[in-house]
């Protein structure tokens, strides 16, 4: 497994929004679906706003892996789970980003709800 570059950190933490593709069976890219992402340390992570029966968190957490593209990078990544000291940080950092949009719309992705439906973005 590689790293993000700090170029990489700050271009994709840097975005407004990130789109994510995960990886069919046949490894075949499904459909991107548009998202906010937050970087949290040196790490990058996303968290699906409507739980976990969202489709695109069904498929990327079943397929384990696909591709990311935001602020000019687009990478090939593994889905991962965040580590469990790290969900205040990816809370305040979605409030420091996204707080702008409201209460009703940041509080989708953050709070105890928003913690087992998060994935860490990890490059490969």
């Amino acid at each position: 497994m590689t790293a993000w570059t700090a170029d990489e950190l700050d271009q994709i933490g840097g975005a407004e929004e990130l789109q994510l593709a995960s990886l069919r069976a046949d490894d075949a890219l499904r459909p991107y679906v548009t998202m906010w992402v937050v970087r949290a340390g040196d790490a990058l992570y996303v968290r699906s706003a409507y739980g976990p029966d969202n489709p695109w968190y069904r498929n990327a957490t079943t397929a384990g892996a696909g591709r990311v593209r935001a602020g000019g990078v687009e990478r090939d990544v593994t889905f991962a789970d965040a580590a469990p000291d790290v969900h205040d940080d990816i809370d305040e950092a979605y409030h420091a980003k996204y707080d702008r949009h409201g209460p009703a719309i940041v509080g989708t992705v953050v709070g105890a709800d928003a913690i087992p439906v998060t994935i860490r973005l990890l490059p490969r």
